[in-house]
């Protein structure tokens, strides 16, 4: 890997740190999906944003960036799953209380006056 410069356990700290931070994020959503915890229940996340002055990632900590990207992404993909399930369930419902299929209803007229 060659020399390390000045700092180097500081920055390896910090990036262990970063990645500590999604690894936390993405175990949250994925605990949502697994239905652990309601929504309601969870404090309110703030989009995450790397650390200032942070550099390039330590090449040894990149297998675990790697492991928690494909995470997060496979937990959006659910997410986004999860959704499109909702909605069809909620339009279900709607026609299910309103009684509309959504095909034409007939229409019947007194013709007899």
């Amino acid at each position: 890997m060659g020399a390390q410069p000045a700092g180097a356990g500081n920055w390896h700290a910090a990036w262990s740190a970063a990645l500590d931070s999604l690894e936390m994020d993405v175990a949250a959503a994925e605990e949502l999906l697994a239905g652990d915890h309601r929504s309601r229940e969870l404090p309110p996340t703030a989009a995450w944003s790397p650390p200032e002055n942070l550099g390039p990632l330590p090449l040894d900590l990149r297998p675990r960036a790697d492991a928690i990207l494909a995470r997060q992404l496979a937990a959006a993909q659910a997410l986004a799953m999860a959704m499109v399930g909702n909605r069809r369930q909620v339009a279900m419902l709607a026609r299910v209380e309103s009684g509309d299929d959504g095909g034409q209803r007939p229409v019947y007229v007194n013709c007899a006056a």
